[in-house]
């Protein structure tokens, strides 16, 4: 199956940068979203990243400007029918996911492919909301979708073989390394990683170390590129506490118990960068 435009339902932040990446990589994308000021935002968001590529010489002008005309943004999901592949980027909730499956489901052709990008709940569990469970798959993307190469290809127990040869097969053709992945709570790198972030949380909470003593430590004796609570920042603090909690109800395991100090700083709205506060201060 030859995979030539692609659907994604979802503007944003792993919405915008998954139809980038396809975007250069040659392909249509058709973005959808239920937000009109969402899809601007998004829209405009991912032109000048384009163009920064432009400056960078990592992108010639006139393929940055092939690439822009590719994308055709609407709140209509009917503008996903001619899509061969479609992949639901929106909220790490079930529920919504599932209203949203169908919704793609209900349009596009029996042979399309629906991918899902959580990066925490069940493949299995989502798929039984289908009609055609079998063309159904997760393809779980890193944040940012443009320079992280790696994506899970995560099967449900419903998932053909035919399904995993194309994910695979689109997943290098837009320049991607993908492995594949069982469908178990928080996949490989999630299930490592945000527990790790949590823990950065319990230091900080229980005044082991300021916030910065802690990103250094890790930084600097465990050669990561980026500290964890800098990196729960970059993710998002919601993404972080909403993966904590299908990991301790999927497990059953309190290990798996999210924060006190992260679920406050939900609360009170500070989710990171995208909203210029998180753990640190950003600016506007």
């Amino acid at each position: 199956m030859k995979i030539e435009t692609i659907g994604v339902v979802g503007a944003g932040t792993m919405g915008s940068g998954i139809a980038q990446a396809a975007v250069v990589a040659g392909l249509r994308v058709v973005l959808v979203d239920v937000s009109e000021k969402t899809l601007a935002s998004s829209v405009a968001s991912l032109s000048g990243r384009l163009e920064r590529m432009v400056q960078k010489d990592q992108l010639d002008g006139r393929s940055c400007e092939a690439a822009v005309q590719r994308l055709v943004a609407g709140t209509d999901y009917k503008s996903l029918a001619s899509a061969d592949l479609i992949i639901e980027a929106a909220t790490e909730r079930a529920d919504i996911k599932a209203v949203i499956l169908r919704e793609i489901e209900s349009t596009v052709t029996p042979h399309a492919i629906i991918a899902t990008n959580t990066s925490s709940i069940s493949i299995t569990s989502l798929a039984a909301a289908l009609e055609r469970p079998d063309r159904f798959i997760g393809i779980h993307f890193f944040n940012p979708v443009p320079v992280l190469p790696l994506v899970e290809v995560i099967p449900g127990l419903q998932s053909s073989s035919e399904t995993v040869d194309v994910a695979l097969q689109w997943a290098r053709q837009i320049g991607k390394s993908p492995i594949v992945v069982s469908n178990s709570p928080g996949f490989v790198v999630n299930r490592l990683l945000i527990p790790m972030l949590n823990e950065a949380f319990f230091l900080l909470a229980e005044g082991v170390a300021t916030a910065e003593e802690i990103d250094a430590g890790m930084r600097l004796g465990a050669s990561h590129t980026i500290g964890p609570l800098a990196l729960a920042d970059l993710i998002g603090l919601d993404v972080c506490l909403s993966i904590m909690d299908v990991l301790q109800k999927d497990f059953g395991d309190p290990k798996y118990r999210a924060c006190l100090l992260l679920r406050e700083l939900v609360a009170a709205g500070r989710l990171g960068r995208k909203a210029g506060r998180g753990v640190f201060q950003y600016n506007a």
